[in-house]
């Protein structure tokens, strides 16, 4: 499940849309609950090459969990962006 996209930024970073960067989390979303879970997360982290992968899936979770119940829904998935730059190496453009 690779990031299949078009464009690369200078620094390196996958280019998505918002769309994008949605469709792409709901493939790690393995029970299909509609939310992401720190597992699921720490998934998608690894996918990316990244290390550190359970301490990130916590820090992902905490940053954009506004609700508090321990999973991203589909209210909270904009509150991931800056986490996704951060630690997925994926910049999001709003279009």
């Amino acid at each position: 499940m690779a990031i299949k996209n078009r464009s690369i930024s200078m620094d390196g970073k996958r280019i998505m849309t918002m769309d994008e960067f949605k469709q792409w989390l709901k493939k790690f979303d393995a029970d299909k609950d509609g939310r992401i879970s720190k597992e699921e997360l720490r998934n998608a982290i690894y996918e990316t090459g990244g290390r550190f992968g359970r301490w990130k899936s916590r820090l992902g979770i905490r940053s954009a969990d506004a609700d508090g119940s321990g999973f991203i829904d589909e209210n909270e998935i904009n509150s991931l962006v800056e986490f996704a730059d951060k630690y997925l190496g994926v910049k999001i453009l709003y279009m």
